[in-house]
């Protein structure tokens, strides 16, 4: 395949900087990209295997812990399944799941706002659905946060973390409230 090839068949954002257009929206404001890159764009964002994830996933292998990742047996696909302490770790983004008090969570995109409003309360009430499902079937369950796994505040959560699965005592963490 040439160079000359790839660069005809590339899909839009693929070959470097997406291709801007002055071309105006609706709304009066020029459409940052051009058409299609923004759905490209937003397709690649991940749902799972996302870089917290993985530092939860990293750190708790490396004490030991074996785990079921992303099991879509259970309610909410778990980022974390560990059978043997009948746990379920939830890893959230504090915009997607609305982390009460949380700066990165009050921010709400300035462009579709009705929209943007609706989606969150939704994925805000399943995530409330989903722990009491599980929670109900006997399972605990414990929400780590983004913004805990900050430099600052990382180790110390993360130990924490540990402490909380290998607890005897079977009560579920409250930080995902």
């Amino acid at each position: 395949m040439t160079a000359e090839h790839r660069r005809q068949t590339a899909k839009p954002g693929k070959t470097g900087k997406p291709k801007k257009t002055g071309k105006p929206r609706k709304t009066g404001k020029p459409e940052k990209y051009e058409r299609g890159t923004r759905s490209y764009t937003m397709s690649h964002i991940r749902g799972k295997d996302t870089s917290i994830e993985r530092m939860v996933r990293s750190f708790l292998f490396a004490k030991g812990l074996r785990f079921r990742k992303n099991d879509k047996r259970y309610p909410g696909h778990p980022d974390v399944v560990l059978p043997k302490y009948r746990t379920i770790i939830f890893v959230n983004g504090c915009f997607w799941h609305m982390h009460e008090g949380c700066p990165k969570a009050t921010r709400v995109p300035k462009s579709n706002v009705e929209f943007w409003t609706a989606k969150l309360l939704r994925n805000h009430e399943r995530d409330a659905r989903q722990r009491a499902e599980l929670e109900a079937d006997g399972w605990k369950v414990i929400v780590v946060w983004e913004c805990e796994l900050g430099k600052k505040m990382r180790d110390e959560r993360l130990e924490r973390l540990y402490r909380e699965i290998v607890d005897d005592s079977g009560k579920a963490d409250d930080s995902g409230e």
